[in-house]
């Protein structure tokens, strides 16, 4: 999915929508009961936007407008080719085993393609496995309803077939159809400008944007390897030591985490606006350092005091030093916090408020 995302071809990835399609139905004694083309109008116009919609509620990525411009296109290719990698080998089965056995083979595959669509929505998206999982789940009630809703539907797309509306909708959409490629075509553009620049060798920038690429595909190893490749070229690259100790910190390697977060606040102890005092005394937290932890925390909740997750590891700090009352006061700033956010960032925040509310109910 990786390689799709920086290599891959939405027109390639139709063509073999539409080839497979063909296969199917040349080789099916019976011939398909649809159009060829039905199996990639379904996935352009109804599969792959609400997957869109379930990772934008479940991932709580921002505005849906955007995300469909920016990663339609993307998402589509992704899924236009784990159709075409299921379908393919059941196309060659057709001839060779007849219904009911054909049904064992159709099973295993479409289990294939809710896989090949997890890695998609993880890859394209970086969402945790879980929300991944849930957005997979429930991508098929999008499909589920367009077929309760088949008989409108045909009525609506007659009604959008008339000449006079086709022409209306070309003349005023046609920009924003164009712009539907625009996210994959920018993200293959920026990768294949850092790929160039990553050959000369005293470029870490170059290095450091490619890690955090692989970071939000969730290919840590490589990002890893990218970063560490950023450090050895300039060994005062905060950034790179940054996003080291926040994966090292994620996979609760945390003695590793607090030495890349040390190196950080050595060079600049105001880093990415403090937060390295939020990531430091998160660590110290988890490393059981508990003082050491709300030392840094009360530094960062002073400069930035409505920041809901630094709020909540001030109270877990307090909590674990038994000071109950501050405690509650920290959870209760944490709760309000989150509540009177600005409303892009309400949702990105809501999960620590949830956090402080249940570790509040336990006091």
């Amino acid at each position: 999915m990786n390689d799709i995302l920086d290599r891959g071809s939405l027109l390639f990835a139709g063509a073999a929508v539409l080839g497979v399609s063909l296969l199917c139905g040349w080789l099916s004694p019976d011939g398909l009961p649809v159009g060829f083309y039905a199996p990639l109008l379904a996935l352009a116009a109804i599969y792959v936007p609400g997957v869109l919609v379930l990772s934008c509620l479940l991932g709580r990525l921002g505005g849906l407008r955007a995300m469909f411009r920016r990663d339609y296109a993307p998402l589509l290719t992704c899924t236009a080719m784990a159709w075409t990698a299921v379908w393919l080998p059941l196309a060659l089965l057709i001839r060779v085993i007849r219904f009911p056995l054909f049904l064992l083979p159709c099973c295993l595959c479409w289990m294939y393609f809710a896989v090949l669509m997890f890695l998609a929505v993880r890859t394209l998206f970086g969402l945790s496995d879980t929300a991944a999982t849930g957005v997979v789940a429930l991508s098929w009630f999008s499909p589920v309803l367009a077929g309760f809703l088949l008989g409108p539907l045909l009525a609506l797309l007659s009604l959008l077939a008339s000449p006079f509306v086709l022409i209306f909708a070309i003349y005023y959409l046609r920009s924003d159809f164009a712009r539907l490629g625009d996210g994959m075509r920018q993200r293959q553009s920026l990768r294949r400008m850092l790929d160039a620049a990553t050959l000369n060798p005293h470029d870490g920038e170059a290095q450091y944007q490619i890690g955090l690429i692989q970071q939000s595909r969730r290919r840590y190893s490589e990002a890893i390897g990218r970063f560490n490749a950023a450090v050895a070229i300039d060994r005062g690259e905060t950034d790179a030591h940054f996003q080291l100790g926040r994966i090292a910190f994620a996979q609760k390697r945390f003695a590793d985490a607090l030495g890349h977060f040390e190196k950080v606040l050595a060079l600049d102890e105001k880093h990415c606006q403090s937060e390295i005092r939020r990531e430091l005394g998160a660590t110290l937290l988890d490393l059981g350092r508990p003082q050491d932890a709300r030392n840094e925390l009360t530094i960062y909740v002073e400069r930035r005091p409505y920041d809901p997750q630094g709020l909540y590891y001030y109270g877990r700090a307090l909590e674990a030093l038994g000071d109950a009352s501050g405690t509650r006061e920290a959870y209760g700033r944490t709760v309000e916090a989150a509540r009177t956010a600005p409303p892009y960032r309400r949702r990105l925040v809501a999960g620590w408020s949830r956090l402080a509310e249940r570790q509040a109910r336990r006091l």
